[in-house]
């Protein structure tokens, strides 16, 4: 895999298996309330099949990185995605909440492969200058998916049936194990650990001060984005009472302001130190977040503008804050993203449940969450490049 053309042909591939949860979770969200009339279960209850996919996907993260450091990528990610493609086809033959479910928590097993392991591929194949590029790529498709998966899941309502949905995620799941079964090995040298003790890796990690601060702050800048996502319907229907189709006009203007920080950061990478655009997103956030809380109420308008200007300081400062992650570990690449991947779902998830909380007005709770984030990463990170800390291995 040294040959610079099919390395470029290689990151289609990485970007289709980052995009993996996206879609396998926010596709299905425009038919969970006819499921629930369907199957006359209450809305808590199909929620399961969200919720239970997250769980299951998170705690599989741990287990898919040490598992490819041991065996390399390539088998891992077939046997996953392979899983993925059966529990799809499971999931669009259920016939009650309780099967989907559990069919979901199938799927959620085999899609932890996808993400964990393209993360670890591209710390295999790439480095430097050129894997910040890279990691910025999959950045662009990781901010189209959320985008685009309820769209496309409305679309298939609209002319078929929910099953389909489950289908066309299957289809996915073909394409992708397609890929990887046209790519070479990309791990240069397996690790000798035995795998009575392959989870010890995280364990090493865990002693490694510069990557478990780093992931921590890296993760608590994400917080702000995972709330967001957790309480914008709330905001936009329920508090400027807007209609469920002009919520997601809304919701896909944020998901684009990601998307362009993402090619901002691609664009900029060769003329800006990373470092610099770190510190730029993290201002960002901090200065999003207080705009929030001083205009958000005003309109939808006037909560969606500062909220892009967030979300966009995200994906200017996510790609080079991942590959400064990576570049504290010399091995165990796979463990390194998989406990970076589910430092992050874990985070954002007590985002979801902070801003899902009564204890204030929403917006408030929303401003409070990501002023309060911005904050504390702005002032970790400048205190982290005086002491020298998360400098490049």
């Amino acid at each position: 895999m040294n040959n610079p053309e099919k390395l470029k042909n290689i990151v289609p591939l990485l970007a289709l298996l980052t995009a993996f949860p996206a879609f396998s979770t926010d596709m299905i969200l425009p038919a969970i309330p006819s499921l629930a009339l369907m199957w006359n279960e209450p809305l808590a209850v199909v929620n399961l099949i969200l919720i239970c996919f997250f769980v299951t996907y998170g705690f599989f993260l741990l287990f898919y990185g040490p598992i490819s450091d041991r065996y390399g990528r390539r088998k891992p990610l077939i046997i996953g995605i392979s899983l993925y493609i059966l529990a799809s086809v499971l999931c669009a033959m259920a016939t009650s909440a309780t099967s989907l479910i559990a069919f979901r928590i199938l799927q959620a097993a085999g899609a932890a492969a996808s993400s964990s392991l393209s993360m670890a591929m591209t710390k295999d194949l790439f480095s430097g200058t050129q894997r910040q590029r890279i990691l910025a790529y999959i950045a662009i498709i990781m901010a189209l998916a959320p985008m685009f998966a309820p769209i496309v899941g409305g679309w298939i309502l609209t002319y078929l049936t929910w099953n389909w949905i489950f289908i066309a995620q299957g289809l996915m799941g073909a394409i992708g194990l397609l890929g990887v079964l046209r790519t070479p090995e990309t791990l240069k040298e397996v690790s000798e650990t035995p795998l009575s003790k392959i989870m010890s890796s995280y364990g090493n990690l865990l002693l490694n001060k510069n990557y478990v601060i780093l992931v921590l702050v890296m993760s608590v800048s994400l917080l702000p984005l995972y709330s967001f996502i957790a309480g914008s319907s709330a905001l936009y229907i329920n508090g400027f009472g807007l209609s469920e189709q002009n919520f997601s006009y809304f919701f896909a203007f944020n998901a684009l302001a990601l998307m362009a920080g993402s090619m901002s950061c691609l664009k900029l990478t060769d003329r800006i130190n990373p470092r610099h655009l770190i510190t730029t997103g993290f201002a960002g956030i901090t200065l999003g977040a207080a705009l929030i809380l001083i205009i958000g109420q005003r309109g939808p308008w006037s909560f969606a503008i500062p909220m892009a200007l967030v979300t966009y300081s995200i994906g200017i400062s996510r790609p080079p804050s991942n590959h400064l992650v990576l570049e504290q570990v010399h091995k165990d690449a796979g463990s390194a993203s998989s406990l970076l991947i589910f430092t992050y779902f874990t985070l954002g998830a007590v985002g979801m449940w902070l801003v899902s909380l009564d204890w204030m007005e929403r917006m408030q709770i929303l401003g409070s969450i990501t002023l309060v984030c911005g904050v504390l990463v702005l002032i970790a990170w400048m205190i982290l490049q005086k002491k020298g800390i998360g400098a490049e291995q």
